[in-house]
């Protein structure tokens, strides 16, 4: 059985085919920079039209959209009425969906009778209680407007979960873990016997840890007054606080390669501050969850930067726990959701 994974970015594409019974990548494609200066291709249609691959072979292609909101908890076959849905929560994530859309649109085009999948990456976290998902806010902004915290990275975090249960040797439903996705973007999971009951992201993927360009947690207030004080639109401090913030904002890099080797005082301060983030969220989900099994980390970050590992773990409430690296492969995890949905 084949199944492809369309995995569209806000810039970027990743295309990867599986074999599902060997779980073997038959091939795999990376476009970045996608309608950007110097790249050549425009937009993500024209990026999937390159990809050389008969489409009408496959038993079905598996789409990452970033946001379900609370319609879509799990993999979903999509249709017309999917595909509306993805397009209202665009609001949501609009860095994203759109992106996912077309790449749902262009491979229906090329592949009309093969049955196109949705894996959201909301979906993972919809087992969050609701004294976790709920802000503190007047109830009708969570009862006629949904309101709340949705978490993303549910792929990747669902992903590292499972490989750690094989790993431990220890059921997925008797395990606690700290999942650490540190990438550009990046969030942490509190998972309790095997289900996230808490994330750092929330409403949009702007809450929670430093990173690259987003601010994460502020106080609300700030917001109130970049638009009174500083005369800022609304489209000003959204720009400013997910593309102008985080590490570029602190230090002028996004990069954390050269934040580590840049003896610059600003470069030390954006790496404590992104650290500091890190061991309070860490650290409230220890008391959340009381037992862990193990803290485990994934992403581009927490897979390859040492350095930024051994900051984190620094204290010693850490030496007990088990430390677990594992690369995330969100790409085979939405290809196994895909094989759930034909199943049925």
């Amino acid at each position: 059985m084949k199944i492809a994974v369309i995995n569209s970015g806000s810039s970027s594409l990743k295309f990867k085919l599986f074999e599902m019974n060997t779980k073997e990548v038959l091939k795999s494609v990376l476009i970045q920079n996608i309608g950007e200066n110097g790249s050549q291709f425009k937009n993500h249609h024209e990026a999937l039209e390159s990809i050389d691959i008969d489409f009408s072979s496959l038993n079905a292609i598996g789409h990452r959209v970033v946001h379900g909101g609370e319609l879509f908890n799990k993999a979903t076959l999509i249709d017309k009425n999917v595909i509306k849905e993805i397009d209202k929560l665009s609001s949501l994530a609009p860095l994203h969906n759109p992106a996912n859309l077309e790449g749902i649109v262009v491979s229906s085009k090329k592949a009309k009778n093969i049955p196109q999948i949705a894996v959201f990456d909301t979906a993972f976290h919809s087992t969050m209680p609701k004294e976790s998902y709920l802000y503190a806010l007047n109830s009708d902004m969570y009862e006629k407007h949904h309101i709340r915290r949705y978490g993303f990275h549910g792929t990747s975090h669902s992903f590292v979960s499972k490989e750690a249960s094989k790993i431990l040797n220890k059921d997925i439903q008797k395990l606690n873990l700290i999942t650490l996705h540190l990438g550009n973007g990046a969030s942490i999971c509190a998972i309790e016997n095997g289900k996230s009951i808490d994330t750092s992201m929330g409403f949009t993927p702007l809450e929670g840890l430093v990173m690259g360009t987003r601010s994460g947690d502020i106080d609300p207030a700030i917001i109130f007054y970049m638009q009174r004080e500083l005369g800022l639109s609304v489209d000003d401090i959204d720009k400013e606080l997910n593309k102008k913030s985080g590490l570029l904002g602190i230090c002028g890099d996004n990069d954390v390669r050269n934040i580590i080797k840049s003896k610059d005082e600003k470069s030390k301060l954006a790496l404590d501050m992104m650290i500091r983030r890190i061991q309070k969220y860490i650290g409230s989900y220890m008391a959340i969850l009381e037992n862990v099994d193990a803290i485990v980390f994934t992403g581009g970050i927490g897979e390859n930067s040492q350095y930024i590992r051994e900051r984190v773990l620094k204290s010693k409430i850490f030496k007990n726990i088990e430390v677990l690296v594992i690369k995330t492969d969100e790409e085979l995890e939405i290809a196994n959701e895909c094989l759930k949905v034909l199943k049925k």
